[in-house]
């Protein structure tokens, strides 16, 4: 009984999260141009052309089986114009192999049997081809509908084609010309996400600084926190690569009318790839630093808290970056650092530092060292996040 509650109870929180989840999503759609909304509109766009198509085909065209009009234009209703033209090409090809070798088996074999025992193996090797993308699946799901339905023969072939002409030609249409998806917003809100969590690591690190006994296992939250940075580079550069997609065939007139948000340039990209490189390093030496059974030795306590306050502030920078990135204005900087104040303060913990570097350098080589590549590692940082603007 116990154990029958505690699976009810897990049930229920797991619905439960998944309602809040659903919630926040169309709370998100309803405030305002974002993730959730464009999903919705795609969405929308997608059962308005498969309506569309049933209409044309079944009550205009006076098509009794205007299914597969429908069913295309449906599914080909993608994330960009780009896409939804070649999965169109790609699902109307292995449509007609499909429909074409059902027919040629069913006339061959006599009997539906015999030809679904020709036709699908064929048409799911077939499938397995890379011209066909992720669409060749389609030809041996219509050889099926043909051979189920009886529908064969070249008048049946030339209906089945005809409706899936018709079904891409109007998916495609809603999708080019109805509010064409443009994905500019994802760079930019993933870009500042990475300027964010960049933040939050390093003052995370700074704040374990301080704390005299920290461990192996504080630069075991470290590194799990910069590989979720390097995750989130991942997203940025697939966001990336989706903008471009988007922009491709998109004509122009269209895309002044959704009046999407430019996206930051590339080189953006590429300066936090390298600031996520120098975090990623940063932790990694104080990871080897905490290891007992390492040569390395973390340094001094009052060193470490000049260092976490050199931390403290580059990942002040970090969050100022973010939140200049979600500005509506690609161009739009941020002068965090008026009168000079943060650079002063930079440059004071840095010279002290070099201070105790010295003093480390004469206790040994080992505690020199890890401090050294310390502080070069935060000045790369540092060089990679503050504007020419913040350093005045």
């Amino acid at each position: 009984m116990r154990r029958q509650a505690h699976g009810s109870a897990h049930v229920i929180n797991a619905l439960r999260r998944e309602g809040h989840s659903v919630g926040s999503a169309a709370r998100a759609a309803w405030a305002g141009p974002g993730r959730e909304r464009d999903l919705v509109v795609q969405s929308l766009k997608a059962a308005a052309a498969a309506l569309l198509a049933w209409l044309v085909g079944s009550v205009w065209l006076g098509d009794p089986m205007a299914l597969m009009a429908s069913w295309v234009a449906l599914i080909l209703v993608q994330a960009t114009v780009y896409s939804s033209l070649l999965q169109a090409a790609q699902q109307f090809t292995a449509i007609c192999a499909g429909t074409v070798l059902a027919s040629a088996a069913l006339a061959l074999t006599g009997s539906t049997l015999g030809a679904l025992a020709v036709s699908i193996p064929l048409l799911m090797l077939l499938a397995n081809w890379s011209r066909f993308g992720d669409q060749g699946v389609f030809g041996a799901t219509t050889a099926l509908f043909t051979l189920a339905t009886g529908a064969a023969g070249a008048s049946a072939v030339g209906h089945r084609v005809g409706q899936a002409a018709l079904g891409a030609v109007i998916g495609v249409a809603v999708n080019a010309l109805v509010l064409p998806p443009i994905h500019l917003r994802d760079v930019r809100e993933n870009l500042a996400a990475l300027a964010r969590e960049a933040g939050d690591l390093l003052h995370s690190v700074a704040a374990d600084l301080r704390e005299t006994e920290w461990n192996a296992q504080s630069a075991a939250g470290w590194s799990s926190a910069s590989a979720r940075l390097e995750r989130r580079l991942e997203t940025l550069r697939s966001a990336r690569g989706w903008s471009r997609e988007s922009l491709r065939l998109t004509a122009g007139p269209l895309r002044v009318r959704r009046r999407p948000p430019p996206a930051p340039p590339e080189e953006e990209d590429e300066r936090w790839s390298r600031v996520t490189g120098h975090i990623r390093a940063l932790t990694r030496t104080l990871a080897v630093a905490a290891d007992d059974g390492r040569t390395p030795l973390p340094p001094d306590g009052p060193a470490l808290h000049a260092y976490a306050g050199l931390l403290d502030l580059i990942g002040d920078a970090c969050h100022v970056e973010g939140s200049r990135l979600l500005g509506t204005d690609a161009d739009e900087t941020v002068d965090a650092d008026p009168d000079g104040r943060v650079e002063a303060s930079m440059l004071r913990l840095r010279s002290e530092l070099q201070e105790w570097l010295r003093e480390h350098a004469g206790q040994g080589a080992a505690r020199a060292t890890v401090l050294g590549t310390l502080l070069l590692q935060a000045e790369n940082v540092w060089s990679e996040t503050v504007s020419a603007g913040q350093r005045g």
